[in-house]
């Protein structure tokens, strides 16, 4: 009979999940020998090396990402037997891990966790700001318990919720010669200077649909956030295609103009992702029902074209 340690369970998703022994000792508060005592002791129990060592880190072998759902299930489950046996009443504990597109980890974080965190302080949350690839990965590799993306996202084991809608704008400086302009027409953007997130956002891919539908343009520059590619815009170097959250203050202080563009669809929508293979503990239930219950703020209007020069 195995004689497998629920502090073993701990020790390999930890491992799994840090990629590295050190962080994992430094995650579970265990010394580094020890906490490879627990690893050697749970492979030798199981008969199969969970993990490949490769220049100094540990990668999940075949067995290991068999193994690490299980392991998982295990230890959430084992956390609902404690809070059953104290009542359904007794307070959530343990830990979430989440991953949210720039968008929503940068701009719109307290509606994501304030509720929840407010009315289940024991529960640890570990939030990840990635764009929606790296998220949707994190996801299918059991890293993450759920993510938040702003992208499209097609995968037979992931399972897409939608959460609310968002907006983009097209930005520019005041003094561009798009925002002078009256009324704008697509033919306007000929020749266009875009700057452009990195391939793997959702406001890239985004974005790349909307350029399909006007006149072609130049991408001077690709950056990985939109706070960066906010001030290159405000330094004149060239125009974006920003959520409207991430510019609002900039606009307000007639540093950016939002242009206005009724010939394009720039609304998307934000939804949760899970892998569907996975166990979903009641943590993950009570979070996506703290969620779900925050009620889709009212439609902004877009904000107002500056008139100053």
């Amino acid at each position: 009979m195995l004689g497998i340690s629920l502090r073993q369970l701990e020790v390999f998703v930890a491992v799994a999940r840090e990629g590295s022994l050190r962080a994992a000792a430094g995650q579970l508060h265990l010394s580094q020998p020890a906490l490879s005592m627990a690893l050697a002791e749970l492979e030798a129990q199981l008969g199969a090396d969970l993990f490949d060592r490769k220049r100094g880190r540990l990668y999940l072998s075949e067995r290991g990402r068999d193994a690490l759902p299980l392991a998982q299930e295990v230890l959430e489950r084992t956390l609902e037997l404690r809070r059953s046996v104290h009542g359904r009443g007794a307070a959530l504990e343990g830990e979430l891990r989440l991953g949210a597109s720039n968008t929503i980890g940068n701009y719109l974080v307290g509606d994501l966790l304030g509720a929840f965190t407010a009315e289940h302080p024991k529960v640890a949350i570990r939030l990840g700001v990635e764009n929606t690839d790296t998220i949707v990965k994190g996801v299918l590799d059991h890293v993450l318990d759920l993510g938040c993306v702003e992208g499209a996202v097609a995968h037979v084991d992931i399972d897409v919720r939608p959460w609310r809608e968002d907006e983009l704008v097209i930005c520019t400086r005041p003094d561009h010669a798009l925002a002078r302009r009256k009324r704008l027409r697509a033919d306007d953007f000929a020749d266009a200077r875009w700057i452009l997130r990195e391939d793997g956002s959702g406001t890239r891919a985004m974005t790349e649909r909307i350029l399909a539908s006007l006149p072609p343009g130049q991408t001077v520059l690709e950056l990985g956030q939109s706070e960066a590619i906010k001030q290159a815009v405000i330094a004149g170097l060239g125009i974006a295609c920003l959520p409207a959250v991430a510019v609002v203050d900039a606009i307000k202080a007639r540093r950016l103009t939002a242009l206005q563009t009724p010939f394009l669809d720039l609304r998307r929508r934000l939804a949760w992702v899970l892998r569907r293979s996975k166990y979903h503990g009641a943590l993950v239930s009570a979070f996506l029902d703290s969620a779900t219950a925050i009620r889709q703020p009212a439609r902004a209007t877009r904000p107002r074209r500056s008139t100053r020069a």
